[in-house]
């Protein structure tokens, strides 16, 4: 028998986001946001010669257009005030966390509730500000060299970095209002949104190769197969669950007692959902963008040796990319999506327990052990899918960039979305239950009648 949870679940329907003022009002919100996040990306940096970067952006876009692209919605192509993107939150992130997990102050201070988590943002507002600065600064010389730049000098890297740390941190802002006012997960769509912002035109340029005959029409079909084969196998994966089985004794509530119970736990085979590629693809940002962009003039014997090893494609690329993504797929289940002892703490508390495993410290032990597995799964899952596109790109020399890591956040984000909707409905229906159970109670109290007088 389903709950009534689960009924109600079944039972939403699109129709009802006509009557769930609040939703439609996040949903407008949210839209709102990201239009101007889309508008921004079109705002020109001071100080760039236009002309000259759109030459250089046709013959190194191959190289650049690939993982810069995608994270920053076209802004570096164009050079707009987005053009470094969320990226520097999200690096910022990785190093909070990692350092959480090693500090025994920030572990402490994480532990502390709302206060310990508005303490720990701080610090990564702040890693995000000089991660930022870093690589404006690197940005803004990697121009000059480029010879991309109208009037090099301090005066113009004082522009570029004003301007690029400013936007970034603009977008650090609009993501967390997406999140609280929104419909949340507000960094994500934001790196949705600038993928899909830029899929029309790499579609028409990879549809243009295909008709001059510089790509066969078997690449092509081949090539739309494999989309469509990838969004499948992302959609089923991110559904997998392991359950686990739990058990709840006989217990007492208040005057009367309750039956045993068996419930289930579910681990998703991937925990860590889309956060290790974007992590992993972070690392790989910015020697990538500094690297390119100082290719346009004279090329350094540092810059070249970055292109040789670490350029999309390259051998040391792809197992870089694959570890990274391994580490964060474990580092950041454990230590965010799934704490073992917490899981553990919280089953003790509620007198629940795994059938043939003792509370405490053995069912730690024993959901640690059962995670570990099933990352074995998720993490090969999600290597899979964003290294064979490289691969098969590489080969192919497929003319715009088709990468695992941009269809892995366009279908995740899109479900979390999706998901996030369907609570806020669901919240809706329960608010309207409430409210008839209250006036239906109201209407009965005063139909009753008193005694008949004699």
């Amino acid at each position: 028998m389903a709950s009534a949870v689960e009924q109600m679940a079944a039972n939403t329907s699109w129709a009802a986001l006509g009557k769930a003022t609040d939703l439609r009002n996040r949903i407008f919100f949210t839209l709102g946001l990201l239009v101007v996040y889309r508008l921004g990306t079109y705002i020109p940096v001071p100080g760039i010669d236009g002309t000259a970067l759109r030459q250089f952006m046709e013959q190194a876009g191959q190289g650049i257009g690939g993982m810069v692209s995608m994270f920053t919605g076209g802004a570096l192509g164009r050079m707009g005030i987005f053009a470094l993107g969320i990226m520097p939150y999200i690096s910022a992130s990785i190093i909070v966390q990692l350092l959480t997990a090693m500090v025994p102050a920030l572990e402490q201070l994480k532990k502390e509730g709302d206060q310990g988590r508005k303490k720990i943002n701080q610090y990564t507002r702040y890693g995000t500000v000089a991660l930022a600065l870093f690589q404006a600064y690197g940005l803004a010389v990697s121009l000059e060299a480029g010879d991309l730049a109208h009037d090099p000098g301090w005066y113009f890297r004082a522009a570029v970095v004003i301007t690029l740390v400013g936007g970034t941190m603009f977008l650090m802002w609009l993501g967390e209002q997406i999140t609280a006012r929104g419909i949340g997960n507000g960094i994500s769509l934001i790196i949705f949104v600038g993928i899909i912002a830029e899929v029309p035109a790499a579609l028409a340029q990879f549809f243009a190769s295909g008709r001059s005959g510089a790509i066969s029409p078997a690449v092509i079909v081949g090539v739309i197969l494999m989309v469509v084969v990838v969004i499948m196998f992302v959609v089923f994966m991110e559904r997998a669950l392991r359950k686990i089985t739990i058990q709840y004794p006989r217990r007492q509530v208040g005057m009367r007692m309750t039956e045993a119970q068996q419930s289930h736990l579910p681990i998703k085979v991937n925990p860590a959902g889309v956060i290790p590629a974007i992590f992993a693809s972070s690392l790989l940002l910015l020697p990538t963008t500094i690297a390119t962009f100082s290719q346009a003039g004279s090329t350094g014997p540092i810059m070249s040796t970055i292109l040789a090893y670490f350029g999309p494609g390259q051998p040391l690329y792809l197992l870089f990319f694959a570890a990274m993504i391994v580490f964060f797929a474990y580092f950041y289940t454990h230590n965010v999506s799934f704490k073992t002892d917490e899981v553990a703490d919280n089953l003790k508390n509620q007198n629940g327990f795994i059938p043939g495993i003792r509370p405490g410290k053995k069912t730690a032990e024993h959901l640690e052990y059962v995670v570990n597995r099933v990352l074995v799964l998720g993490a090969a899952y999600l290597t899979l899918v964003c290294l064979m596109p490289e691969i098969l790109r590489s080969q192919f020399a497929i003319p715009f960039y088709f990468g695992g890591t941009s269809v892995l956040i366009v279908v995740s984000v899109t479900m979390d979305t999706i998901q996030q909707i369907q609570s806020h409905l669901l919240a809706h229906q329960y608010e309207g239950l409430i409210q008839r159970s209250q006036l239906r109670g109201k209407g009965k109290a005063r139909k009753r009648k008193g005694p008949a007088r004699r």
